[in-house]
């Protein structure tokens, strides 16, 4: 970690360890739904990749028809929420969910009137015929709305598509999914692609800065100001009135890490595990995500490490986020690993010697994802061959090193 008198103030293994607990991540909680997860340990970053089965999957051992299962009955769904981007919510937060990603398409709009001529109220005219055409139970992708609407969609011409808008169905769709009043349905039930429909919905909106402060800081906390600030995209003065207003307390005098109050007595008598506990998770997972300050998870020699087929010069701590998914162990990131679908396998790379608990991991996550998954890619975009130079770095980091089968 970099030098910060402040985190020196407490032990970071304990943060470390108080972290993957927060999360879920110290043992699994085989029984809890999907919805009951999310609750407790937080919005899940979807990207079209394989992260929300991951995350659930080393939390609570739900395997992936029990999470299509639960999207499909609307217990948890995939909603622009926190700064606008894509998470997975439990039905308990579609509506803090919403309000908290509001902004974003007010501000493409906003744009789009600036830089494109597009009248509010062409948008507005538009919502309303996409609003007929919809119904509740027969999803329509993109183009059949465009063809339902007719001439209510306006092309934007070579200025739209230089600025990614082809039409202005994008506008309005972005705020009617604001406003709770349709929703975006994966058109085969899973979240690991990015090809939807759309449908009518009736979901309230409700909920401000404070609730979303309230609700962050009791997955993430012990976090700071500046974290809060990344996942919510709030200003700075929006942040400091809600983490005020929400009755946060320092970790300890002066500090910058900040916690509900009631959490502060459990911190206080945690101890960290002395075995160790190994998950495999996305880059993009929760235990990264909410505070996205990598070196906190990174121990000093781990975090000086070359990237795995990354230019030359670029170290694993120097990154934002990371370029693989992630091997942890009470809170801290002891490999990185990706999926080889030629193979059939996890391709990994340790920064600890692998004992018996590690191969076990490594076995049931590939099982998972060569099972129930078939591949898991990082975002919407990534593929077999985008990855394959990840792949074989990895692979020559640890030769002779690979996953013991399942079964």
């Amino acid at each position: 970690m970099e030098h910060d008198p402040h985190r020196q103030a407490v032990d970071v293994e304990k943060l470390r360890a108080w972290w993957s607990h927060r999360q879920w991540l110290d043992r699994p909680r085989t029984g809890a739904s999907a919805a009951e997860v999310l609750a407790a340990t937080g919005w899940a970053r979807s990207v079209g990749g394989a992260a929300p089965y991951l995350g659930l999957f080393a939390r609570a051992g739900l395997g992936r028809a029990a999470v299509d299962a639960a999207v499909a009955a609307l217990e948890v769904h995939e909603l622009p929420s926190a700064r606008g981007c894509t998470y997975v919510l439990p039905a308990a937060d579609f509506a803090l969910g919403l309000a908290a990603g509001a902004a974003a398409p007010a501000g493409e709009l906003a744009a789009a009137q600036k830089h494109l001529g597009v009248a509010r109220d062409e948008v507005e005219q538009l919502c309303l015929a996409v609003e007929r055409v919809l119904t509740a139970d027969r999803p329509l992708d993109p183009t059949a709305i465009r063809e339902a609407v007719g001439d209510a969609v306006r092309p934007l011409g070579e200025a739209g598509r230089k600025r990614g808008l082809a039409t202005t169905l994008p506008l309005a769709l972005g705020l009617m999914q604001s406003r709770g009043r349709i929703r975006r349905v994966p058109v085969n039930g899973r979240l690991d692609q990015q090809r939807y429909g759309y449908v009518g919905w009736d979901q309230p909106v409700r909920g401000d800065a404070v609730d979303l402060a309230r609700r962050y800081f009791s997955w993430a906390g012990p976090a700071t100001l500046k974290h809060f600030r990344w996942f919510s995209g709030f200003t700075a003065a929006t942040a400091r009135r809600a983490v005020a207003e929400a009755g946060l307390a320092p970790l300890a005098p002066g500090s910058e890490f900040l916690l509900p109050p009631e959490l502060a007595e459990r911190f206080a008598g945690f101890e960290v595990p002395k075995d160790p506990h190994y998950t495999l998770l996305a880059g993009i997972d929760g235990i990264h995500l909410l505070h996205r300050d990598l070196p906190r998870l990174l121990d000093p020699a781990d975090a000086a490490r070359p990237l795995p087929a990354g230019k030359a010069g670029r170290t694993f701590g120097g990154e934002a986020d990371p370029q693989t998914h992630l091997v942890l162990d009470r809170g801290r990131i002891v490999g990185l690993w990706e999926y080889d679908t030629e193979r059939a396998e996890i391709v990994h790379q340790l920064f600890v010697p692998p004992d018996d608990a590690l191969r076990d991991a490594v076995a049931r996550t590939s099982a998972f994802v060569r099972d129930e998954l078939g591949d898991a890619r990082g975002f919407g975009l990534d593929s077999p061959k985008s990855r394959a130079p990840r792949i074989a770095a990895l692979r020559a980091a640890s030769p002779g090193v690979r996953g013991r089968p399942a079964g």
